[in-house]
């Protein structure tokens, strides 16, 4: 049974930073694509990053320069450390594991106040 546990979120002031934590089971986070999103009230949900097997990252526009995503193999956790928070990254953050279908975590509320 595959499980994702999110953690770390909490309410910053703008500038601030979060690292937020991805507890996994029933899966191997080093196959596959472990990614992060968001959805802020009255938005569709929408990507963050991801790393895959193969170690390489991708970033939303939005976020590349401040947010770093990163895995780590032998506890099985995927992270998004994130830096120089804006109002905008206000959302729920969800963390998604993919192989032939995914799997969603039950999201960690991240509050950035300016």
């Amino acid at each position: 049974q595959v499980q994702l546990v999110e953690s770390g979120g909490g309410l910053v002031q703008a500038g601030g930073s979060l690292r937020l934590s991805c507890a996994a089971s029933g899966i191997i986070v080093s196959i596959g694509v472990m990614g992060w999103y968001r959805q802020a009230p009255g938005k569709q949900r929408e990507f963050v990053a991801n790393i895959n097997s193969g170690g390489n990252t991708n970033y939303a526009d939005s976020v590349k320069g401040r947010f770093t995503i990163s895995r780590d193999n032998a506890k099985n956790m995927v992270y998004l450390q994130m830096n120089s928070l804006k109002p905008e990254d206000t959302a729920v953050y969800y963390c998604r594991y993919t192989t032939f279908m995914h799997y969603w975590g039950q999201g960690t509320q991240v509050t950035v106040s300016s």
